[in-house]
This record gives structure tokens, sequence and C-alpha cells, in this order.
């Protein structure tokens, strides 16, 4: 009966840890946002809410483009990406890393094509496309603009169409350059440059001809209309975000913004702000005068997730200019290039646009390892094998000293077995003899623990690494591997693709979750089995529910973790050897199929 009861709390337990891990780790999402229900026909455009300022009201930033599309009503949207890019003026944009074109109406930066990133594994797939026009349901745009009074005439805003001479490109040796003039004598010039990367350096220079100074705002938006599948996984951030004023990082997701509606933290003099994904931002960098960031929901019209700031106002008297800089990040979230903007432009805390986590401290080292690695081994798999090494290296004598105090820990199991027997159900006393007995012997009971509390850390390090960074995704290892941030492809439960049927997710235990769990049962089997039954079934089913969670994690995380099963098995062996003590694995591996004795019957 006792024996009945344990076996239950242990597959209890078993569950349990299973349901808690798909939960917050292995669940991709939460669950996904409905798809946004057709807005009925309207060509009202409501304002988006403006910022109090002290000393009174700030001009509120233009009603967003794709609530109204300009020349359309609220509901009118492109049915394919070519359409809609037609439909306006545009700029190309043309560099060794993008491709795309500015929308002259608004000189809105909202088509935009990641050259060096495909959708899959396969070099011939689509493109990555960052940014979309907004009357695509995947509508996603950046935008600067101006805001002000109404006695100096027409601000350049989301309806505006700028001019431009002749056919330009936009390239990292040319520039663009876009102009309009209002009805009281403003003249805007935008000059638009880029680099070989992802930055965009955006600059307004604005004359006044006019007879009156005119005073204003400048403003600049990140605007989306969806937001993404994998939004609300744990260990991620995705959604609104930005660096700026007192408050430092500021991480919004989606279903916050959506209740709050509208967060806006103190004024800023410096910082950024944006929208992220897993592996792609779009980021602002105002320049200059101090500004208001925000962070919004609207669900008038089309709702849309949008991050925005707007400027102290700017005063051009009569004959005078004055320029206004932004800058613009859209793309790819590499580290060395996010880190050469934060150092050679002075952007604030621009790291923390790659979600490193809490453990930061450990993360951003364990990338640093495996990154240089892979340019001495040219493989990210090889890279992360020879990191396992490292880190036991590191941590050899603190290893050492674990395994010697289990290796004494199986001489004294005679000692231990006889206490048992001694004192029998009396357990006080048997942990007072216990207790003395390691006193003795100078043993450690929980010395034993040591390598696995070390080992946790390490593997959530490598699981953020290999989870977050861009550098890891769709890299190869060898044979069936083609993406190391991607499970094991392969399954059991058809005989690894040699049976000609799908399986269901929970059945995709593949072949390196199927090694990295017999190096598991491997390593557990070194040391003898728990005499309490409970302590034995957990210590013979543990293996299984790894080899079930790990499963669906990235390939590379179940290799780090069946190779270093396999060092620390050889490890352990080694050190149990000089120290006299028994290896176990043969022992219990015959154990395990040997016929037991029938009890007799009382």
């Amino acid at each position: 009966m006792e024996n009945n009861r344990n076996f239950f709390i242990t597959i209890a337990l078993s569950i349990l840890i299973l349901t808690v891990w798909q939960v917050f780790y292995m669940n991709p999402r939460i669950e996904r946002q409905r798809e946004v229900a057709r807005i009925e026909q309207e060509r009202t455009a409501q304002q988006d809410q403006s910022v109090a300022s002290p000393g009174g009201t700030t001009p509120a930033i233009p009603t967003a483009p794709g609530t109204g599309v300009p020349g359309a009503s609220a509901v009118t949207q492109a049915t394919d990406r070519a359409g809609a890019l037609a439909s306006s003026g545009r700029v190309k944009i043309e560099t060794p890393s993008l491709s795309g074109s500015i929308n002259l109406t608004g000189a809105r930066i909202d088509d935009l094509l990641l050259k060096d990133y495909h959708v899959t594994v396969d070099k011939n797939s689509a493109n990555i496309d960052l940014l979309n026009p907004a009357s695509l349901p995947h509508g996603y745009y950046a935008e600067v603009g101006f805001t002000g009074g109404t006695q100096a005439g027409n601000f350049p805003g989301p309806d505006t169409v700028w001019s431009v001479e002749g056919q330009p490109v936009l390239t990292p040796d040319t520039p663009v350059q876009l102009t309009y003039t209002n009805d009281t004598g403003l003249t805007f010039t935008r000059t638009i440059s880029i680099d070989d990367d992802y930055m965009f350096t955006i600059s307004d220079a604005v004359s006044n001809a006019g007879s009156e100074p005119v005073a204003l705002n400048s403003y600049g938006r990140v605007t989306r209309f969806f937001k993404p599948q994998t939004a609300s996984v744990y260990v991620l951030h995705e959604g609104l975000i930005g660096v700026t004023g007192e408050d430092g990082l500021k991480e919004v997701d989606y279903s916050d913004v959506e209740e709050d509606k509208l967060i806006i933290p103190s004024k800023s003099s410096d910082g950024w702000l944006g929208i992220t994904d897993k592996y792609w931002a779009v980021a602002l960098v105002p320049r200059g005068e101090s500004f208001q960031p925000r962070y919004a929901y609207f669900d008038d019209g089309r709702p849309r997730y949008q991050s925005d700031f707007l400027s102290d106002p700017v005063t051009i008297a009569p004959g005078q200019t004055q320029t206004v800089e932004t800058l613009l990040f859209a793309g790819a979230k590499e580290v060395a290039q996010i880190t050469n903007y934060e150092e050679n432009l002075q952007i604030r805390q621009f790291d923390l646009l790659i979600d490193w986590g809490w453990f930061y401290f450990i993360t951003k080292p364990m990338f640093w390892l495996i990154d240089h690695l892979y340019k001495l081994l040219g493989n990210f798999g090889l890279a992360i094998l020879a990191t396992t090494v490292i880190v036991k290296a590191i941590f050899f004598p603190l290893a050492n000293k674990s395994y010697k105090s289990m290796a004494n820990m199986k001489k004294m199991q005679p000692a231990m077995l006889e206490i048992r027997e001694k004192y029998g159900d009396d357990r006080m006393k048997q942990q007072q003899a216990m207790m003395e007995l390691y006193k003795k012997e100078k043993i450690n009971p929980i010395a034993g623990c040591w390598p696995i509390l070390i080992q946790i850390p390490v593997f959530f390090a490598l699981y953020k690494v290999l989870y977050i960074t861009i550098e890891m995704r769709h890299a190869p290892f060898f044979g069936w591997i083609h993406d190391l941030a991607a499970p094991d492809p392969t399954s059991l439960f058809n005989l690894f693709g040699l049976l000609p049927y799908d399986v269901p997710a929970f059945l995709m235990i593949g072949v390196w979750p199927l090694i990295m769990g017999v190096t598991m049962f491997l390593q557990m089997r070194m040391n003898p089995t728990p005499p309490d039954p409970t302590q034995a079934m957990i210590f013979t089913w543990m293996p299984v529910v790894f080899t079930f969670m790990l499963a669906t994690f990235p390939a590379g995380l179940v290799i780090y973790w069946a190779w270093n099963n396999t060092l620390s098995i050889i490890q352990q062996g080694i050190i149990m050897k000089r120290q006299g003590a028994k290896i176990e694995l043969w022992d219990n591996l015959v154990g395990l199929f040997k016929k037991k004795d029938k009890q007799p019957a009382e």
C-alpha cells in the first residue's frame, strides 16, 4: 500500500513538473490575439490623445495613418503588398542589408526587407519583411513629422506629400533630400541618409521665410497594427520598449498596454523608444531637444500599438533656419551591431534592445564566449561543445570536490545501512547517528548537489542565448540539425522519418533528446539506487520526464546537456576510481533486467 501511494505521488509530481514547464517555458504563446475585426466604413478620423505638459497643453501628435489611410476609407486595405506599394509615390532604398522604399506621403518608412534573413532555413525562401504599408493587415511603419499652432500653417505630417528631385535611390553613398513648403513660408528640407546596416539618419532643416517667429514640435512614432504570435513568452519580452528619462528601461507588453491604453514615462533629454520582436526591432532615437515619450494602444478606427515621442517646442525667428535630427534603427538585433551603435552614436543603453534577462551578467559572457569560439571553429554547434568543456574546466575544482564527497558517501554505504537497521523506525535517532557519521568521516551530504546547482544557471544562460540571439537563428550543426535554435525535427514515434506520417508535437522525441535521456540515465545509474521507494521511483523516471521536457527545447541546448552529461560521467568515473569507490553503473544496469525474487505470501 505504501509503495502504491509513493508511486501515485511520483506520477502526480512528474505531471505537475511537465505542466508548469509547459506553461512557463515551452509554450511560445499564452493566447493568440483574435484577428482584428473588420472595421465598418467611416471617414471620421479621431485624434490621438494629447500629452499634457507643465504650463499648458502641448499640441497633439497628428492622427496616425492607417486608421484613415490617405485617399481611402478606414477599412480600405490593400490585398497584397505590391498593390499597397503601387498606391503612392516612393523613393527606393537599396543597401547591403536592406531593400525597400520610402512613402512620399508622410515620408514614412513603411517598406523594408532584410536581405540577410529568410523566413525559413531555405536560402531561397522569402526575405523577412520588417515594415509594411499601413493599408496591409500587418501594417508596421516609422514616421517623423512636426506639429504646432495653427497660426504657422500646415506642418508636414501623415498626409503630407513631399517633393523629391528626379528618381533618387537611398543608398549608403547617396542620401535623399525631400522638401515641403507650407502656406505661411515655412520650408522643410528633409535629408535621409543610411549606413551599410540598419541605421537611418533623418535631418530636418526648417527655414522661416515669413514675418513672424514660429514655434513647432517635432514628433516621431513607431506604429504597428498587429502583434506577433510569439508575444507573451515568459522568457522573452516582445512589445513596446524604450530607455528614457529617470525611468530607464521600460518594457511594455502588448497585453499591458491594451489594458492601460496609455503609459507616459517621465520626460527625457536622451534615450530611445520603439517596438521590439524576438529578432528584429524598430526604434527612434530623438536628438537635441527634450521630449515626452509615450506608449499607447488605440482602438479607435483600426486598433494599433504605438511608441511615440513629442519634443519640446523649437522657435524659429523670421529669416532663420533650425535643424532637427532623429535616428531610426530598423533591422536585425545583431549583438555586435547594436553594441557598435551604442558606443559610436552615444545611444544610452541601446544594448538593452536585446533581452538578456535578469541574469545578463551570465548570459552576455556566455554569448561572447560562444560567438568567439564560433569565429574560431566555424560552427555554432562545435562552439557550444567547446563552451561546455571550458565551463567544466572553470568549475572543475568545485566539481572535483563534490565528486570526491560522493565517492566517500558510497564507501560509507555499509555503515549507513547498519544505522538504518539498528534504529528502525526511529527517524530522530537515525538522523543523529547519520550526522555523527558525516562529522566523523568529514563528509558533506549535500556536496553532490553542487554540480547540478552549477549547471542550472549555465543551462538557463545558454537557453537565453539560443532563444534570443539572432546569431543562433538558422545556425546549422551536422546531419539533420539545420537550426540549433529550433527543436530536433526527428521523432522516435515515426522511426525518425522512416514511416510516412507526422506525429503530434508532444511525441516529437528526436534523436538528440534520446541521446540526452540516455546520458542522464547512465549518469544517475553511477550512484547506488536510493533505499527509499519514492526516491528510487524518481531516480528511475526522472530521465524519461526530462527527455519529454527537453524534446521541444532548442536542439543546441539538448546537445549541450547530452555532452555535459557525457563529460560528467567520465569525470565522475575517474574520480571515483581514484578514491577507491565502487562504480555502481554496471551493477545497476544488470539489476534492471535481473528477475526479482517473488516475495512469499503472508
